[in-house]
């Protein structure tokens, strides 16, 4: 059931950008064509669905390479093409459409670590083969989301220059991404 229902939703987003996106004008086609490629490769072979086959080929001794690997393609792949089409619907230059692109993949996989470490930390279980927890543990994983953070906000940094207070949203989705796990860190720090 769950494979039909993806096999329906992925037409589904593309329908949804063709009829709601206005083209010629402001959007040429062009741009709609890159943002439909972009849709089309993050949930393909090289995207998301490689990195579900990957976790659910994957032995469960993974090592933190792999893992990364894993969620990179999992989740990083869907924030990154939201970033990217965000990139491409306003214009953005080559640069500017790079360091989204890593803010995007960045922000899709500390999401995701931190969905891990709420998860294991709620009932112990992890949803996934490809766990940080499970390969490395909680203090390494906690250790990754620091690093995941630093980095996404790193990206965000090259905007505030020329963009500003508009900037407030990158940072503001990262801190959000991980203060929703706080509360969990402090509930796993006190026996």
């Amino acid at each position: 059931m769950a494979v039909l229902a993806g096999d329906a939703l992925f037409p589904l987003a593309y329908t949804h950008v063709i009829s709601h996106t206005p083209s010629p004008d402001p959007v040429p086609h062009a741009v709609l064509l890159r943002v439909l490629g972009e849709l089309a490769r993050a949930v393909g072979s090289t995207g998301m669905a490689a990195g579900q086959f990957l976790d659910l080929a994957g032995a469960t001794a993974l090592g933190e390479a792999e893992v990364m690997h894993v969620l990179m393609k999992k989740f990083g792949e869907m924030a990154e093409c939201s970033a990217a089409c965000g990139a491409m619907l306003g214009g953005a230059g080559p640069d500017e459409e790079a360091a989204l692109r890593r803010y995007g993949r960045t922000i899709g996989v500390l999401y995701e670590l931190v969905d891990d470490i709420r998860s294991a930390s709620g009932n112990g279980k992890m949803r996934s083969n490809a766990s940080v927890l499970r390969a490395l543990g909680m203090d390494r994983a906690l250790g990754i989301v620091e690093e995941l953070k630093a980095q996404a906000k790193t990206e965000a940094d090259r905007f505030g220059d020329k963009y500003g207070d508009r900037v407030l949203p990158l940072y503001s989705f990262v801190d959000y991404a991980v203060e929703r796990g706080f509360e969990l860190q402090d509930a796993v720090a006190t026996p």
